[in-house]
Order: structure tokens, then sequence, then C-alpha cells
């Protein structure tokens, strides 16, 4: 796993905790007329003498700040050429109804800490040794020795890498932009100052480049602020949770407090996203035996990832066709709610950022009014002082089954279908192929244009790991892994039965 910064705790997750949860009281607090002084205090109140030092100053930080609680309500950042206040366009944002206006991941130009983009340097290590290794491997001539130490010349640099795997002392580092690093769609460019830019052309909101910039200089939208408005105002407002929560939220929170929590906050009722997960792979199943088997599709390729949907539509126009129409588990579980309650605000509640994006489609209308991390409800809970562990509901969620809860980690939709078909059409086999991580997806998905995977039902997913390594999520992926293992174990069915199809359709 290369994402080793994920899980921890650190400084970057901490400034981000204190201005979402600052930016939740706010609209938990739903009061007009001191929104602008309230939202000018902000930077204040988390940057100033006795707070922990971030940045060489105060000044910097507190700017940083400012950009931080504009993407958190919902706001765009401010040019750098031009003067537009810490307030502006507040007042479009000051509604609970605000879906998330592209582009969704941005970099906040004074975080960037303008990385190298790729480059081998040699560090204080190097011992300046008599076999000089380093030397004799470079194919351009480009180390010399100087002054009793090995130095590599950039402009004959061709970044090979030869001369860092051969050094004996370890003493050539490999210097990278982490966020370019994580991309795998390669959308992160530099502007004119060297710092880092997203081309929203190629970008699918995956978030990895935000949660892997140890500057914290990325950042999404949110809408917490709309939604701690939404709740104060006493509307009626309905969560579904998707299956990734189990312990996102602390060791021994069961579904049970959680569903406790949410109803604290103000939600009337609660839904497993992992409903909507069944009704899919039970589609999918039949759609694979009706359209691949049969020869009529050459291969099916799952749709529950909104990155690896963006990627497949973006990058690979041509097998649009094979992408399954069946709705995701998101949009399925939502339109389930909405039948039973038309009125009501449903919340989608996940480990994903570009699920903000999905929501607000205009293709397909996703029923969905508000998406939220788990990151982000965490600190909706912290503004309002609720301690998950002291509350607990009467009854769990309803019972969604196994193959629906196991589609959070890499694998577990595609599995899920495998075991839906194996359930209804015994005789018939499968043919499985799964991608984690978008530079993985870019290259499942060539070989299936080449026509070599034909007869496949292809499962993608956007972040190395599945749903569980989101970049809404608020633990070590290993960790999450264990846990939703032991949820799925728990379930008390292991496949929808056919009979829910007919049931949901009705």
């Amino acid at each position: 796993m290369e994402m080793n910064m994920r899980g921890l705790q650190t400084t970057v997750r901490d400034i981000r905790k204190r201005v979402f949860t600052e930016v939740a009281k706010l609209g938990f607090k739903a009061n007009a007329e001191t929104l602008l002084d309230d939202m000018e205090a902000i930077p204040y109140m988390i940057v100033n003498d006795d707070t922990q030092k971030y940045r060489e100053s105060t000044y910097r930080s507190r700017a940083i700040v400012r950009e931080r609680l504009r993407l958190a309500m919902g706001l765009s950042l401010r040019p750098e050429d031009k003067p537009v206040h810490l307030t502006a366009g507040v007042e479009a944002s000051n509604i609970s109804e605000k879906y998330y206006e592209p582009p969704l991941m941005q970099v906040i130009p004074s975080a960037c800490e303008s990385c190298e983009e790729n480059m081998y340097e040699v560090s204080n290590i190097c011992k300046g040794c008599l076999a000089h290794p380093c030397q004799e491997v470079c194919p351009r001539d480009a180390i010399s020795m100087v002054d009793g130490r090995s130095y590599i010349d950039q402009e004959k640099c061709i970044k090979c890498g030869k001369c860092k795997s051969v050094c004996p002392y370890d003493a050539i580092a490999k210097k990278e932009r982490p966020c370019q690093k994580a991309c795998g769609v390669n959308a992160i460019v530099s502007d004119k100052y060297g710092r880092a830019y997203i081309d929203n052309e190629k970008c699918v909101s995956c978030g990895m480049c935000m949660v892997s910039c140890p500057f914290g200089a990325i950042s999404d939208k949110s809408q917490i602020f709309q939604l701690a408005r939404a709740l104060s105002e006493g509307e009626e407002i309905i969560a579904e949770i998707a299956p990734a929560f189990v312990g996102q939220f602390g060791d021994n929170i069961t579904p049970r407090n959680i569903k406790a929590a949410l109803r604290e906050l103000g939600f009337s009722e609660v839904f497993e996203v992992a409903l909507g997960a069944d009704i899919g792979a039970m589609s999918e199943a039949h759609h694979y035996v009706d359209k691949v088997v049969t020869g009529e599709l050459p291969f099916l390729l799952t749709s529950c990832c909104p990155s690896w949907a963006m990627l497949a539509k973006k990058f690979f126009p041509d097998v649009i066709d094979e992408i399954s129409e069946e709705l995701t588990p998101m949009v399925a579980t939502a339109r389930t709610i909405k039948q039973k309650h038309p009125n009501a605000h449903v919340v989608f509640i996940g480990p994903c950022a570009a699920k903000k994006l999905e929501a607000s489609r205009r293709s397909v209308r996703s029923d969905v009014d508000f998406v939220i991390t788990f990151e982000e409800l965490q600190a909706m809970f912290d503004a309002k002082g609720i301690d998950l562990s002291s509350y607990e509901a009467e009854s769990s969620f309803h019972d969604a089954t196994g193959a629906g809860r196991g589609y959070a980690c890499a694998g577990g939709v595609a599995a899920a279908i495998e075991k839906c078909v194996n359930e209804y059409y015994p005789d018939v086999q499968v043919h499985i192929e799964h991608a984690e991580g978008l530079s993985d997806c870019k290259k499942i998905l060539t070989l299936a244009k080449a026509g070599k995977l034909n007869g496949c039902l292809i499962e993608g997913m956007g972040c190395p790991g599945g749903c569980i390594a989101g970049a809404g999520t608020n633990i070590p992926v290993a960790k999450a892994k264990k846990n939703l293992q032991t949820f799925v174990n728990k379930s008390s069915r292991a496949v929808p039965p056919e009979e829910l199809m007919e049931i949901e359709l009705e």
C-alpha cells in the first residue's frame, strides 16, 4: 500500500477537522445576521498566538485557513490577482439546496509548497566512494564527482533511477510530488510558479491527491454548512450510510450507536446503502447473463465507483455501451427512500469525494440532496458535542446482505455479482477481473478495449483498496478492511433472495 499517510492523525487532519467543526457550528446556529462576522472570526480562532504554529508565519496560516473555510462552505477559492472578500458569494450558499459546482478538488495556492515534480538528487549521505557505481551505471554521463561527492547534472539526467538503485548507501533521493504520484490520470500539472494545479479536463475527483499532500494544500468542497442549516430548520431529512462506515467513528461504535447519534443530529431515519447494492448486484447478475454470456456485449463494466465511471467516459469513450446502466447503490437506495418519503431530503454519508459530483449529475437524477463524508460527519458530531458511545438506538440498521455490504472493499462488487450469478444461474461460469487505483483501471480498460477481456465482468475502483480507502475516511485502510469483513460475515444473509427484485420493482 503506497498510502502510508492514510489513517494517521496528522496536523493536516486536525486543521481540516477544526475548520469543518466550526463551519458545522455556523450552520447549526443558522443566524443570517451574524453569519459574515462569524465567518471572519473563524481564522482568528483557529490560528492565533496561543495555537500551535502550523507554518513559518501566523499570517500565511490564517490566509490558508480562510481558503479552507470557503471550500468547506461550498464556495470556490478566491482569485489571487483581484480583491474578493472572504464572505463573497455566501448569500448564494446560505441555503439548504446547494449542489456542488465543479471543480470539486482544488489546490489552495498559498498552501502549496511547489514540490519538485520528479528529480534525483544526491543527499549528504554520499561517501564519495571509490567505486562510484552511480557514475558507472548512468546511461547519459550525468553524474560526476565534485568535491569528493557524487553530483547529478539535472540537464543531462533522464530520471531513469539506475543510480538510486545501485548506490550502496541509499544516498540518492528520488524527489516526487506526492499529489502527482497519487494521481492515476496525470491530472496534476504545475502553474507558472511551480505550484500544483489540477487539470479539470482529466481529473475524475477521486481525491487521492488530497489525502496524499503532506501540506494539506488540496481540498474538496463540502455541504456541511447547508446540511447543518437544513437540520436546524427541522426539515424531514433521511440519511443513507455507505457500508464502509464500519469502524470509521471509533473502535466500539456499533450501527446502533451511529443510528442514534444521527437521530440526535436531526435525521428522521437511517437507511443502509448496502440495500441499493443488493438491488444492483442482482440486476447486474441478470444483466451479465443476458448480455455478456449471450455474446451481445463483449464485457460488462461495473458502475458504482463514480471516478471509475468518469475515467471510462473521459478516456475510453468507445466503452460507454459496456458500462452497466444499473443505478449505483447510492442512487438506488435514494430512489427507494423517496418512494416512501417523497418530500424528504436524502443525505448520502460515505467515504467518497467523487460521489459529491455524482449526486449533482444532471443526466441521471440522483435523488440525493446532500453528500457528506465520514470525516465531515465526525465534525458535525463534534460541533454538536455528540459522543457516539453515549447513544444507542433500539434496533440496528435494517438487514442488508453480506454481498451488498462487501461492496466497500476492492473486489467486493464483482464478488457480490458473482455470488448472485452462482445462486440464480448455477450452470453459468463467471469471468471476473478487478482493478483498484486509477492507473490500474486505465490498464484494464486498455486491455478490454483491445478485446482481451471479452466475456468478463470488470470491476473498477478509483481508490487503491476500494471505498474503505476513500478520500473521506477516518481510519487506516487495513483496519477498515478487517472491520468490514467482520460486518459482512455477521450479516444474516449472504446473498439477496430473488424475490427482493420483485418487491423493489413494484
